[in-house]
């Protein structure tokens, strides 16, 4: 049956800037708990072993329960708000999140924690692509949205950097349920500001839903990470091992020829052919997959070697936190005056520096040391998220602009769990004898992994930012925008 194309319900552009500003604020509200949830957990990490009996595999998944369900539906969240309307699945997503956030406060046991953590993840798959919806349908001009891009993406940086030290102080005074608790106030009045402020818009277009698409993506990700995690206990060579392996491998070959025979696919494979917005995607699976390893392992390392407390060890991580929250309205800026070739070159450049500095760590690693790597990985991550997220959007069909920044917001939850999942088994495995003797050492290939990232982030913001790469882009845009509304012909 053919689907009937539907006009915005409201002409969002059409608000006062008053209005545009405190939606604005709302979609950050929801991005800040978001963000702030992602790292603010890894510091409660030891609190949380000691309590529950967790194991180091069950700590990965109190991590990448989340980070892996948030991936998996970040798309079909994107696109259904373009459906069913971005408000509703908006409320809806801090519905859940909020529902999700008091259930981890109360969970009695590991399994109960990480089911949680998966709801949290469902309510939290709403949120960031369709508040960027909302945004881009909001501000239409290009470089009023390029600013409030640059907003956003500093509001990523900062809630995540923010993370370990708000939550060694609640850690520390409260208990480490309290690190959930901070998400419910927040939901709740940006749900109500959301009802009062925030206008109901749909695509003109919605794509329709791609459940075999989906189901790939869950499969691709869910046993990709499985067997990342399982590995160090049940062997690298292991059948479980390798047929998760097995089965991701023959996920991602199924995935990519059905999508495009897809009259409206889970993930527009068009768009990679702009090569800044294939650029942005890698830049930021590696961004994050540096932030999450580095995130994992310096808390281990601050807390289960140095015996460091949750409060201490988040005052560590301050001049990271620090840089990041300067740094990230920074690069906003100089996205929308400049571009985003130099965000990129000092995130590379930082971010392969932190992690090489750390490569040597060691049990009596000097303190000083340990602060200009987190110094310079707060100025990398600080500048790296307004160029992602900026790229993503820029040239790509406002009616798609929920798919296009789901796909940037999949590319970092990507990068998080693999970063978690692939450097804490790799770390664990290496642990050789007691783990707060052996983990220092064993640390070093992480370390190298984290570094290898930053040095990605560095040749391809060389590459994406080149007038060749310019070019794709035009071109791409120029192909989406006058290509047919493939919908009417769908069966």
């Amino acid at each position: 049956m053919p689907t009937t194309s539907r006009a915005p319900v409201s002409s969002a552009s059409a608000l006062s800037p008053r209005r545009r500003l405190l939606v604005l604020a709302i979609c950050c509200m929801s991005l800040f708990i978001v963000g702030l949830d992602n790292t603010i957990v890894n510091i409660a990490l030891p609190a949380v072993r000691r309590d529950l009996n967790a194991s180091m595999s069950g700590l990965q998944w109190i991590i990448d329960a989340y980070t892996v369900v948030l991936a998996s539906l970040l798309m079909l969240a994107g696109s259904t708000g373009d459906r069913v309307g971005r408000r509703r699945t908006f409320q809806t997503g801090l519905v859940l999140f909020t529902l999700g956030s008091l259930l981890c406060s109360l969970a009695p046991g590991l399994g109960w924690l990480i089911a949680a953590r998966a709801l949290q993840a469902v309510g939290g798959s709403m949120l960031n692509p369709v508040a960027m919806s909302i945004i881009t349908n909001t501000f239409t001009e290009p470089r009023e949205r390029a600013r409030a891009i640059g907003v956003w993406g500093g509001v990523v940086g900062i809630s995540m950097a923010l993370g370990p030290l708000v939550g060694g102080t609640l850690v520390d005074s409260v208990g480490w349920q309290a690190i959930f608790w901070i998400n419910i106030p927040v939901g709740l009045a940006a749900f109500a500001l959301c009802a009062l402020f925030v206008p109901e818009s749909r695509a003109p277009r919605p794509r329709r839903v791609d459940p075999v698409g989906q189901a790939l993506v869950i499969v691709l990700l869910a046993t990709l990470t499985y067997g990342f995690i399982e590995a160090p206990a049940a062997g690298w060579g292991s059948p479980r091992t390798l047929g998760c392996f097995a089965v991701a491998a023959l996920a991602l070959a199924c995935l990519a020829p059905y999508e495009l025979r897809r009259t409206d696919p889970l993930i527009d494979l068009r768009f990679f052919r702009s090569a800044p917005f294939t650029g942005a995607t890698v830049i930021a699976v590696c961004g994050f997959a540096a932030l999450g390893g580095f995130l994992f392992v310096n808390t281990l390392y601050l807390q289960d070697v140095l015996g460091l407390s949750a409060l201490h060890a988040g005052l560590y991580t301050l001049p990271m936190a620090g840089l990041t929250v300067l740094c990230a309205p920074l690069s906003g800026r100089i996205v929308g005056n400049a571009g985003p070739r130099v965000p990129l070159l000092v995130a590379g450049v930082t971010m392969t520096a932190s992690g090489l500095i750390m490569t040597g760590l060691a049990a009596d690693t000097p303190t000083w040391r340990l602060m200009a790597a987190y110094v310079l990985f707060g100025v990398g991550f600080g500048m790296l998220n307004a160029p992602i997220t900026n790229t993503a959007v820029s040239g790509m069909p406002r009616a798609q602009a929920g798919v296009a920044a789901a796909v940037a917001s999949t590319s970092r939850q990507i990068g998080q769990s693999l970063g978690v999942a692939v450097i804490g088994s790799l770390v664990t495995s290496a642990v050789a004898g007691p783990f707060a003797a052996g983990f220092p050492a064993a640390s070093h290939i992480g370390w190298w992994i984290v570094a290898g990232c930053g040095l990605a982030i560095l040749l391809l913001g060389i590459l994406t930012t080149t007038g060749w790469a310019r070019r794709s882009a035009t071109r791409t845009a120029e192909r989406l925008a006058h290509a047919p509304d493939r919908t009417a012909d769908a069966s």
